[in-house]
């Protein structure tokens, strides 16, 4: 590498180690832990790359980038943040830094982003947009490397129109992903329509829903369980959009793919919707997340409650090792129960164990090789349950846990099959029709009515 780089971060530490690492490499540096410092040199005319900490002693290093630009069009600036939040990501793509890295970053790849920077001509004329506050609501923390490679894939498409398809399990936060491509998006101040297959019904119905849009952001919710028809329909509607369309996006927590090869999705509607596919992780795959957003929602129940708690080392410690089926909104779901139901200002861990006693704790069955029998799969899944939680025991109740993961697909599907006719589910499943409400009510299962019975 050739250059001159300037470092500005308050931590000595990474001062010295961007230092030295840099210099090896045969570029000068000049590193402070002020701002304010960081703008004289850059309007001395000093350095060819600027690598900036976020949160400085003497002010916001994402705030400097406009300056920046302003002062020394071209030059690159990349962000290192410990703000592990997808605004943080969103905010340096829009103040148009070169690049954003989540501390603790790995510096091999650090030096490579440096040097591509150093070779790299950045665009001269910034684009000028509206910033918004950080979003302190939206529960899209972590640090992982799998959560930080979408925050800035998120970050490259917002102000484009090519249409997104977000994916990933129930409870990841699809929607979440959805609003903030709209809500920092150069679209924000025009509707934000989410949609389900009814609005599509009638003649009117996709003219209504892009006259409700009115040149937005349209996301069509859960689109692999639309039916043939509401599928024909935004097919039909995505062909005839002239000036003033929205931006078109769409999630699904089904394989896509999978289900257009088996005849079940639309193979050109599947095109039209995929133009970036964006994946959401679930929780198991991003473990050291879990106790940043626990973190993240006692700190928000503070806010809204005024109630102040925190997790004993060993509660936190089984919290991590669970493996929540229903992702970040479970997660979410039962925090507010123990800062509600814990007595003490530390939760413990025969606290946490009584709530995860009363929820499902496997990791989602997945289908298994063909012609495998029930029995086979479950004892599959069973065993990478107990595996999960590394030679420890599993929370008590696990009995009622596993009931729960069977009843609670197989009163669903009943339900479907029966088009939630109650009482001829209960039939089919021979228990009694009093059991089959109860367990609709404990199972959280929403029943919809259809006129067809199979």
């Amino acid at each position: 590498m050739d250059g001159t780089v300037l470092v500005a971060d308050d931590d000595r530490t990474i001062r010295t180690v961007l230092t030295q690492a840099l210099t090896r490499a045969g570029c000068k540096v000049h590193a402070t832990s002020s701002l304010m410092t960081l703008m004289r040199w850059v309007e001395e005319g000093k350095g060819d790359l600027v690598i900036s900490d976020v949160i400085m002693p003497d002010g916001n290093g994402l705030e400097m980038l406009p300056k920046i630009s302003d002062v020394r069009p071209g030059l690159p600036v990349i962000v290192i943040s410990a703000q592990n939040t997808i605004m943080t990501a969103i905010q340096a793509a829009e103040a148009e830094a070169y690049d954003y890295l989540p501390k603790p970053f790995d510096l091999p790849d650090l030096m490579k982003r440096a040097a591509r920077a150093l070779e790299t001509k950045r665009r001269a004329a910034p684009r000028k947009t509206e910033m918004r506050e950080a979003g302190d609501d939206l529960p899209l923390v972590g640090r992982t490397a799998a959560m930080q490679a979408l925050y800035r894939l998120v970050a490259r498409v917002m102000n484009t129109d090519i249409p997104v398809l977000v994916t990933g399990e129930s409870g990841t936060g699809k929607s979440l992903i959805a609003r903030a491509i709209h809500d920092f998006s150069d679209r924000r101040s025009l509707p934000f329509v989410v949609a389900a297959a009814a609005d599509l019904a009638g003649a009117d119905g996709p003219a209504q829903l892009l006259a409700k849009a009115r040149g937005g952001s349209l996301v069509f919710d859960e689109v692999a369980d639309y039916d043939e028809e509401a599928q024909a329909r935004i097919v039909r509607m995505l062909d005839t959009m002239g000036d003033n369309a929205p931006r078109i996006m769409a999630t699904s927590q089904a394989d896509l793919m999978r289900r257009m090869e088996a005849g079940q999705f639309r193979q050109d509607l599947f095109y039209r919707l995929g133009g970036v596919a964006i994946t959401v992780p679930s929780l198991r795959e991003r473990v050291d997340d879990i106790p940043l957003l626990a973190e993240h929602f006692l700190a928000r129940a503070e806010r809204d409650t005024g109630t102040l708690r925190r997790f004993a080392p060993a509660a936190m410690d089984l919290i991590r090792a669970y493996s929540w089926p229903g992702n970040v909104r479970q997660l979410e779901n039962t925090i507010r129960r123990l800062v509600v139901t814990s007595p003490e200002e530390e939760i413990t861990r025969p606290e946490v164990e009584a709530v995860l006693g009363n929820q499902p704790a496997m990791e989602p069955l997945r289908g298994g090789g063909e012609g495998e029998k029930l029995s086979a799969s479950v004892a599959r899944h069973l065993k990478r349950y107990f595996d999960l939680h590394g030679g420890q025991l599993p929370p008590p109740g696990l009995y009622t846990r596993i009931l729960r993961e069977v009843e609670l697909p197989l009163i669903e599907i009943a339900l479907d099959a029966t088009a939630g006719n109650q009482a001829k589910c209960a039939d089919l499943l021979g228990i009694n029709r009093n059991t089959l409400r109860k367990k609709i009510t404990d199972l959280d299962i929403r029943v919809t009515r259809r006129r067809k019975l199979m």
